[in-house]
């Protein structure tokens, strides 16, 4: 997966944050965060928890993954970053690539694959 180039990692992790209702982030005390090239606020997401702790490095080297259930990501999380003016990080690697999406993008993406299961 981690090969994947950008748009397949993004399709894999809708995918499977709408199957198993649950997205990972980085945790110390406070959320991991990193910058995109505007230098914005970044807050970078994983579908599953061994893709977070892969990036456990340099200055994330004493974060754990933590789990974000769909439902807190859709109805607390993704809300609060709009409204700070945060960007999504889905699904970086260790050496940092991501696909930088807004909040209202990942947020209808996930809608949108949660309504095929209906």
């Amino acid at each position: 997966m981690l090969r994947l180039d950008g748009a397949a990692r993004f399709r894999h992790f809708v995918k499977s944050v709408a199957d198993w209702e649950v997205a990972w982030g980085l945790w110390q005390e406070g959320w991991a965060l990193m910058g995109d090239s505007k230098e914005e606020q970044v807050f970078p997401l994983w579908p599953a928890r061994e893709y977070a702790a892969a990036c456990q490095t340099d200055e994330w080297i004493d974060y754990e993954p933590k789990e974000i259930s769909l439902s807190d990501l859709l109805d607390e999380v993704l809300p609060r970053l709009k409204s700070e003016g945060f960007r999504l990080g889905v699904f970086p690697t260790p050496e940092g690539k991501g696909v930088t999406v807004t909040v209202d993008e990942l947020d209808q993406a996930l809608r949108e694959e949660m309504e095929r299961y209906k």
